[in-house]
């Protein structure tokens, strides 16, 4: 059987509970972040996309060190975008400063219509090597 473990950060509980889905899971040396929002604690999201995306990059920050890891550990991400071309200068902001590097994770980068959260820019789901 293969060595899984859900990875539930501090106060993401009522998510894992309600939703039905882990922020992250571990299954061996590697962690599939599930996609994450630029929520704030209440929930909501912020109308400035500059700081949505930060808020974005906290969030994801806050499940890398429940699992142990940290940006330099991302191995792949995929960014899920609401007005792509209008907010990359913002988005390209927010991911410098979370994700200085080198190394650098292969990033694949999708526009589409809309997210669960009405006003979310972005969603960025990352795969992860854990640290030896």
């Amino acid at each position: 059987m293969t060595d899984r473990q859900d990875i539930v950060p501090g106060g993401l509980e009522a998510q894992y509970e309600k939703l039905q889905f882990a922020p992250a899971v571990r299954v061996g040396d590697t962690v599939h972040v599930s996609g994450v929002i630029g929520t704030k604690p209440d929930g909501s999201v912020s109308g400035d996309a500059a700081a949505q995306f930060e808020q974005a990059f906290s969030n994801l920050g806050h499940v890398l060190s429940a699992a142990g890891c940290g940006f330099g550990d991302v191995v792949e991400m995929t960014t899920f975008h609401v007005g792509l071309q209008q907010h990359m200068r913002d988005f390209m902001r927010a991911k410098r400063a979370a994700m200085a590097g080198p190394p650098h994770s292969a990033w694949t980068a999708i526009g589409i219509v809309e997210l669960a959260i009405p006003g979310a820019l972005v969603e960025i789901r990352a795969t992860v090597a854990t640290p030896s």
